[in-house]
């Protein structure tokens, strides 16, 4: 095959690609935040609405800026908050077999540490610009970014109390 005749495929695939989206130019990303709540599993609670998951993302994304403010993956989380370290763990509620981090919150009250779930280990992926998904992070509080921080700390303190409430 030519340089042109694969040159005019790729121009093809990239003409259907574009029609594939909406009306409004925009690209069909997946499933919405709510049918992403279909494949959480049964453990996932406290689970973030969407405005502060967007929130909550939009402070991982701030903090990946800065060196050593979010300690991604279960072993590194575990080893520093036995270390003493403090900061918001965010749970993917999709992670299956629930055995990989079922300890995790139990360890997070213990150290007195507020976590909260999000739907999806891909979007938790996607965030911090990797190429693979991510099962948990934490992410500790930073100058740039402190008042969004204390914002979403006192909403996931919120969202805790009222599960304590309804059980």
């Amino acid at each position: 095959m030519t340089k042109d005749k694969k040159q005019a495929q790729n121009d093809e695939a990239m003409d259907t690609s574009a029609a594939n989206g909406d009306e409004n130019g925009a690209e069909n990303s997946g499933p919405s935040y709510e049918d992403k709540f279909k494949y959480m599993n049964a453990m996932a609670s406290p689970i973030a609405p969407k405005k502060l998951a967007k929130k909550v993302f939009k402070v991982i994304k701030q903090a990946t800026k800065q060196k050593n403010y979010v300690r991604l993956g279960l072993r590194e989380t575990q080893k520093y908050i036995r270390r003493g370290e403090k900061g918001l763990v965010v749970f993917a509620g999709n992670v299956t077999p629930i055995d990989i981090y079922s300890h995790m919150p139990v360890v997070c009250e213990e150290a007195n540490i507020p976590y909260v779930f999000v739907p999806s280990k891909e979007d938790l992926g996607s965030i911090i610009r990797a190429n693979r998904t991510c099962c948990l992070l934490m992410v500790r509080s930073h100058a740039d970014y402190k008042e969004l921080y204390d914002e979403i700390i006192e909403k996931v303190n919120k969202l805790e109390s009222e599960i304590v409430k309804t059980e």
